[in-house]
């Protein structure tokens, strides 16, 4: 029997998240054996491309198809919905989702074009299913611009064959030379890119991370470093160097003797970033993000069992429990001028504004009583990697496809190498 033909575009070959999730994605369709998957590998903005070569992924490369020859029985986009178009019998729109309160009009309508939408996080599926716009014509209301596409939470597998425990000798030689020249034993990890925003406005709020670690180990004696496993727009020097110099200016703000501050920029392998997180001397993981559509970096920590301080809000809550980790309190805040991106970060939406006291709080009670809060992120990392794992999320699609996906009518393959043909006479003129 043929099977059910499936063309998925997204951007598979990119150094991105959404690369990430491509290629997670299609590995979990090809692990469930049901379905002949073809790939239109697409660009995403302006990130590297080349990953299926530097990775040798031989079986996802041999998969890509130039273009549309035909109709699919199954079309899935992993982008975000403003782009989602309706190309087969049935339509998949995945997508991370929002990391704020409100999503675009143009992301409402991109997903009542497809027949299913699933998203990372049950934070975004809230948002999604919240989000109304009153629809007039001519100054007369004529109804609500709503979701009306049914949407499932299908969240972002865990690879433990690459993020897992190691010991130091297994860590690469990059991220120990690297981090062996530090004299602190006691470093906070943050890994994510720092986005527009004024200091305290960008989403994943780099800028508010300095200055509160600043502020809450000044003057100490042995403190604490940071670590700050980042990039901007790029992984160029000249963004290197504009990082260093807003940071230096953050640095001068702050009066007394200060703990250091380490920038490791660009891009670096998924076993380096594995070897980072493994490092003894990164004692835990530090966000205080604004809002996440699910959160990554975080749920790969988690897998080494080493403690997190996050935001109590967004996506990330899915799988960090809040007996587990050391989550920060706040309030909803409007989002800031500075961080408005068209169609995606809208300036009527609002986000996460962590607590201050908190947030000081949470520094300072993990280094102070890091062996309770060790005991309680090996929990966190079973949790992670039996409920949250590669294993797990493909067992969620699974299911989430045969409750959805309609009955095609059945395709099989033709042979005709047993049947008898009559015989044929020519009959005269």
């Amino acid at each position: 029997m043929k099977k059910i033909t499936v063309v998925v575009s997204c951007p598979l070959d990119t150094y991105s998240g959404y690369g990430a999730r491509s290629r997670d994605f299609i590995k979990a369709l090809l692990a469930l054996d049901k379905y002949d998957v073809k790939i239109l590998s697409q660009r995403w903005g302006s990130t590297r491309v080349g990953y299926l070569t530097d990775y040798n992924e031989v079986e996802l490369s041999s998969l890509i198809i130039p273009n549309l020859t035909k109709k699919p029985n199954i079309w899935i986009q992993i982008t975000v919905p403003n782009e989602f178009q309706a190309v087969g019998d049935y339509n998949i729109g995945v997508t991370a989702g929002i990391e704020t309160t409100l999503c675009d009009a143009s992301w409402i309508q991109g997903c009542n074009r497809m027949n299913l939408i699933l998203t990372s996080s049950n934070h975004s599926k809230d948002v999604f299913n919240a989000t109304a716009y009153e629809v007039t014509e001519h100054g007369t209301e004529k109804g609500l611009l709503k979701l009306n596409t049914p949407i499932e939470v299908l969240f972002e597998g865990l690879d433990l064959e690459k993020y897992k425990p190691i010991s130091k000798d297994n860590i690469q030689s990059d991220v120990k030379a690297d981090l062996d020249n530090i004299p602190e034993s006691f470093c906070y990890l943050f890994v994510g890119h720092w986005l527009q925003g004024d200091v305290g406005e960008d989403r994943k709020n780099v800028g508010y991370l300095i200055y509160t670690f600043l502020e809450a180990f000044k003057n100490k004696k042995n403190p604490p470093a940071l670590i700050l496993k980042s990039q901007s727009a790029n992984a160029s020097i000249l963004d290197r160097d504009k990082m260093l110099k807003t940071i230096n200016s953050l640095q001068k703000k702050v009066k007394g003797k200060l703990p250091n501050i380490y920038l490791l920029h660009g891009e670096i392998s998924d076993e380096s970033i594995n070897g980072l997180y493994n490092h003894p001397k990164v004692k835990g993981m530090i966000s205080f993000t604004k809002g996440e559509g699910f959160g990554r970096p975080l749920l790969e920590f988690s897998s080494i069992s080493k403690p997190i301080i996050a935001s109590a809000w967004s996506g990330h809550l899915d799988f960090l429990t809040p007996e587990y980790n050391l989550l920060v309190g706040g309030r909803l805040t409007n989002v800031h001028s500075s961080a408005v991106v068209k169609n995606l970060i809208l300036a009527d939406s609002q986000w996460f504004t962590p607590d201050d006291s908190q947030a000081v709080y949470a520094l300072k009670e993990l280094f102070d009583n890091y062996k309770k809060y060790l005991s309680l992120a090996k929990r966190q990392g079973y949790r992670s990697r039996s409920e949250f794992s590669f294993e797990a999320m493909t067992k969620q699609l699974e299911s989430i496809l045969d409750k959805n996906l309609p009955t095609f009518p059945e395709l099989v393959d033709l042979d005709l190498s047993g049947l008898s043909l009559p015989k044929l006479t020519k009959l005269d003129g």
